[in-house]
C-alpha cells in the first residue's frame, strides 16, 4: 500500500482571510469555502491543494511542518511578501544557498529560497 499526498492543511482561528492571503501570494484561487470552516486553495502547477481549517485554539509554539517555496529573485520576493503582510523571521546563507524564514498573517512559518548558485 502506498500513500499519496492529498493536501497541506493549516489550522486557523479565522481560515477565510488566511486562505485568501495564500491564494494571492501563490497566484492560486480559493476553490471551496465549506460554510466558513474549511477552505481549499488550488495553486497553479501544484498537484496538491493548500487547505485551511477552523480550529478554536492557536497552534502552541512553532509549527512542525512548513512550506519551502522558491523564487528566482529571493530579495524581491521577500520584499513583496512582507509588503503583503508576511513578517520576516530570519535569514540564512549556507555556502551561497540563501533562504529566508517568514511568518504568514497567522504566524505560521514558511521558507523562501533563492536559486542555487
Amino acid at each position: 500500500m502506498t500513500l499519496t499526498l492529498g493536501m497541506i492543511t493549516f489550522d486557523s482561528a479565522d481560515p477565510g482571510p488566511l486562505a485568501a492571503w495564500w491564494a494571492q501570494q501563490t497566484g492560486g484561487t480559493v476553490e471551496a469555502d465549506n460554510d466558513g470552516w474549511f477552505y481549499m486553495v488550488g495553486v497553479p502547477g501544484a498537484p496538491q491543494k493548500l487547505a485551511f481549517q477552523k480550529v478554536p485554539e492557536p497552534t502552541p509554539g512553532k509549527n512542525r511542518v512548513h512550506l519551502d517555496l522558491s523564487a528566482p529573485d529571493l530579495d524581491a520576493e521577500v520584499a513583496r511578501l512582507v509588503g503583503a503582510g508576511a513578517v520576516e523571521y530570519e535569514r540564512h546563507d549556507m555556502d551561497g544557498f540563501r533562504w529566508v524564514t517568514l511568518t504568514d498573517p497567522d504566524g505560521n512559518r514558511f521558507c523562501v529560497s533563492g536559486e542555487p548558485h
